[in-house]
């Protein structure tokens, strides 16, 4: 029978660490940005491997993305290679430094970006390429850094969904280039809403000036007794430094990462065991080489054996009281970017096929083994009503 209460596809998990965190930085002198966040930004830097050995936090990886295209000097005139099938974010920051985002195909196994379609996009305006490691499972790093040295492109990871995620035993977020992080209150690691930037020390430099007003690198210390009111603006930058409210909570959540990691990977294994052997679904993958940070839990129907489509499939797990989510819909089918530059739904086939099959069932670590049977026996009956050809063993058909 259904749930009674309804199961939220990704609420956050904080606990009473956070809760005493945050308290105690709002009883200090310190809520902005300050010494929780510089903690943070070193905490996090160790943990991914970071150049340096530390990190930028900003305010989203949405600001991230921006001041890396910034730092890089990319504007009108130049071209960023993004994948289609991705938060319009990805594109969005492009558009903002006025320059064009040539959107791309994914891979059909991962979602990822396609490193053949990337070659194929490039032009002499090209500047950069953008890949992301959609559902946190790691792009094809290795083409892309080999077209980029080839083609002298600067590479900016959108990992907003990749912590932790590795790369042929390389964890993300720890080369030279920038990598972008997402801490969403959905995110595998929350502080409610932020983000973190890795690189090299230098291109670090100056993503600080950039993100903080375009003042000069330790201003933020100039209330402190270690600080001076005395401070320079380099460029016109923006507001998107981190507060340390925020890092109050990303601290703890950090510490907690590897538990929730763990957790997130008993429930795609209790997933893949209830639903691997039905021919009506697709299972995400992760390749060998690569280690899923697993955000996400992208299930692609088979309409044509489960005789019904994906909207539909939604609203019979919601009336069976579960929570799901569509990731995403392919960016060359939103109406700006669509009008903009003329494309066209079928231009880019994988990423149509997948947005039109894909539900991404709930997945963290706050699920308990009794809500994922709950899921499993949700899935299984709103799928129950086959052509008898194509009724799986063990459903719910089956044994009626």
């Amino acid at each position: 029978m259904p749930r009674d209460t309804f199961l939220p596809y990704s609420p956050p998990s904080l606990g009473d660490e956070e809760v005493e965190e945050v308290a105690a930085t709002l009883r200090s002198d310190w809520i902005t940005t300050g010494p929780r966040t510089k903690a943070f930004e070193a905490q996090f830097g160790a943990y991914v491997g970071a150049p340096g050995g530390t990190s930028l936090m900003l305010n989203s990886c949405t600001a991230g993305l921006h001041v890396a295209l910034v730092a890089l000097g990319i504007g009108p005139g130049d071209e960023v290679i993004v994948p289609t099938l991705t938060f319009a974010a990805t594109a969005n920051v492009v558009e903002h430094v006025g320059a064009t985002p040539v959107l791309v195909d994914v891979e059909p196994t991962t979602l990822c970006i396609d490193p053949a379609a990337v070659e194929r996009a490039i032009t002499p305006r090209t500047r950069a390429v953008v890949p992301v490691h959609y559902a946190g499972h790691p792009a094809e790093l290795d083409p892309l850094f080999d077209l980029a040295e080839r083609y002298g492109l600067e590479v900016i990871e959108d990992a907003a969904h990749a912590v932790p995620a590795s790369y042929r035993g390389v964890m993300v977020g720890s080369r030279g280039n920038f990598a972008s992080f997402s801490f969403y209150a959905t995110k595998n690691l929350t502080t409610i809403e932020g983000g973190a930037l890795t690189g090299r020390p230098d291109l670090l430099d100056q993503a600080r000036v950039i993100g903080l007003h375009g003042m000069s690198r330790d201003a933020w210390k100039r209330f402190d007794k270690s600080g001076s009111w005395d401070y320079d603006v380099e460029m016109p930058g923006f507001k998107y430094n981190m507060t340390d409210v925020q890092a109050a909570v990303g601290m703890h959540q950090l510490r907690k990462l590897d538990g929730f990691h763990a957790r997130r990977r008993e429930v795609v294994e209790l997933y893949r065991a209830a639903l691997g052997d039905d021919p009506g679904f697709e299972l995400p993958s992760e390749l060998p080489h690569a280690s899923s940070a697993w955000h996400l839990f992208v299930l692609r129907l088979r309409p044509e054996r489960l005789g019904m489509e994906r909207d539909r499939f939604i609203e019979e797990l919601k009336a069976r009281n579960i929570g799901t989510s569509v990731h995403y819909r392919p960016l060359h089918m939103m109406t700006f970017y669509a009008r903009k530059y003329g494309y066209r739904p079928e231009q880019f086939p994988v990423a149509l096929d997948a947005f039109q099959r894909m539900v991404s069932l709930p997945l963290n670590p706050r699920l308990t083994d009794q809500d994922v049977d709950d899921v499993v026996t949700a899935v299984r009956e709103a799928t129950a009503v086959r052509p008898p050809s194509l009724v799986p063993s063990g459903s719910v058909a089956a044994a009626s």
